[in-house]
């Protein structure tokens, strides 16, 4: 594997060129914050990656972002986690030198990145894998947390500044709540030809999720003209462009009025360091603050990324991105042989099922399903359903260790709920967390429709008429939701 560094924070895109512009990507299928730093140390001379890109002068770094350090460890496909996403993207594009800057000491994300990252047959050569937390220290400034992306790495400077003096030239910053497989490479390629001093990945959206992320308009050299952050009302209605400049048809030009961000990001290094430490010293964040304000006085060019992207940073997109999942023909898939996405072995055994119908659904391992019935769902790593129980549009998370028989039926005797799923529980429209424990007869149903409620006392909350069963809530038995 080439030689590489990355630090983190929070598809496949080839370039084809139009005229001069060069930010189209080649295909488009659909479109739908932990703190971390990746960078890739390239020699100054052309060379071919392991992909076989030319690569020429030049060196990436990766900075993945999110605002919540729970966020980049929650499961996702069944027995992924969202920072797999990053990592294998980052490992299959090249780059084998990590640091990962969260905002707290996350010992569930220390244990992960361990368990996955350092062996598990992955070979980072002379690479590495680091954790590092936000600290304080002497001084004013010193005495705060990570008060956004672009302070996070200002707090780090100091690595950056390091990979100045080895030839470290651009510097990669991505988002850690995102689901899509890229090639970063082929970004940073991009970015070199281009002698852009800032690239910023992007995506055509639609009207109803337009106001969720940064919004641009581009010329027709593809350079970034105007950039606003989550705009809503009439600032939403200005950042409205035709969307054929993308190349996209004029129906799909109507459907997808508005370029996004996708929180993926390519500075060149000087430039970055510039902005952070003289022209913008105190500015907290790259898309609110930083992006907006350069607009005018640096090169900022558009990158179209022509593959399956979704942003999962929200509980509804979050819950139906992995339900999408379960579908036969899926819009995006984790089984690539030449771009896996890596996960922490966990050495459980094969899932056992015992006169089960299951239908669109994604089993992972270690599971225990028992005359059930499960429809368009998820169910996660050490799930126990007894018979009787029917899960339909569910993300079940499974559990983080095994209770024995003899353990459930103590707990059973003694009138208590085991984890997992008890006898003729129906539970449509879910989202259960990890090691929750719902009893027999129970139905979750949200049958009254409603939107927004919170019940932590009875272990659920609702949010956007999905229901959230919380981690390690007990649902007793009979109990209707």
């Amino acid at each position: 594997m080439d030689s590489s560094f990355c630090a983190t924070f929070g598809g496949n895109a080839k370039v084809a060129r139009l005229g001069e512009s060069g930010f189209l990507g080649e295909r488009i299928r659909t479109s739908l914050n932990n703190n971390n730093i990746l960078v890739n140390q390239l020699p100054k001379s052309l060379r071919i990656n392991h992909r076989g890109h030319k690569i020429k002068p030049g060196v990436a770094v990766s900075v993945l972002t999110s605002n919540n350090v729970t966020e980049t460890i929650v499961p996702v496909g069944g027995c992924y986690r969202l920072i797999d996403i990053p990592m294998s993207n980052c490992i299959n594009s090249g780059i084998n030198k990590v640091f990962i800057l969260t905002q707290f000491n996350s010992a569930s994300l220390n244990r992960h990145i361990y368990r996955t990252y350092h062996g598990n047959g992955i070979n980072f050569g002379d690479g590495f894998v680091e954790v590092l937390a936000a600290t304080q220290t002497a001084g004013e400034t010193g005495k705060n947390w990570f008060q956004g992306t672009a302070d996070a790495v200002r707090q780090f400077i100091w690595l950056f500044e390091d990979a100045r003096n080895k030839n470290i030239e651009n510097i990669l910053i991505l988002s850690g709540d995102q689901l899509y497989r890229m090639d970063y490479m082929e970004l940073v390629q991009n970015h070199i030809d281009r002698n852009s001093d800032i690239t910023v990945s992007c995506v055509p959206v639609g009207e109803s999720r337009a106001s969720d992320y940064g919004l641009m308009k581009i010329n027709s050299r593809g350079r970034v003209v105007q950039f606003l952050e989550k705009p809503m009302g009439p600032d939403l209605d200005a950042m409205r462009v035709d969307t054929q400049i993308l190349g996209l048809s004029r129906d799909e030009a109507v459907k997808n009025p508005y370029i996004a961000s996708m929180g993926v990001y390519v500075f060149k290094t000087d430039v970055l360091l510039k902005l952070l430490t003289q022209t913008y010293p105190t500015a907290n964040d790259f898309g609110s603050e930083i992006l907006p304000s350069s607009v005018i006085e640096q090169n900022i060019q558009a990158y179209l990324f022509r593959d399956y992207w979704e942003d999962i940073g929200t509980l509804r997109s979050f819950y139906d991105a992995n339900l999408a999942l379960t579908k036969e023909v899926s819009t995006f898939e984790f089984y690539d042989p030449k771009t896996p996405f890596y996960t922490s072995p966990r050495f459980l055994p094969p899932t056992k099922m015992d006169n089960c119908r299951i239908k669109d659904a994604i089993i992972s391992h270690g599971c225990f399903l028992r005359e059930c019935s499960v429809e368009h769902s998820i169910v996660g790593e050490r799930s126990r359903l007894d018979s009787g129980v029917e899960l339909k549009d569910t993300l079940m998370m499974g559990a983080d260790f095994y209770q024995t028989e003899s353990e459930i039926a103590s707990h059973l005797a003694e009138g208590k709920v085991p984890i997992g799923i008890g006898r003729n529980s129906k539970i449509r429209n879910c989202i259960i967390d990890k090691n929750a424990k719902i009893g027999k007869d129970v139905i979750i149903a949200n049958k009254d429709g409603v939107l927004e409620a919170d019940r932590p006392e009875k272990g659920f909350y609702i949010r956007s008429g999905i229901t959230v069963i919380l981690e390690k809530a007990t649902i007793e038995d009979g109990i209707v939701i």
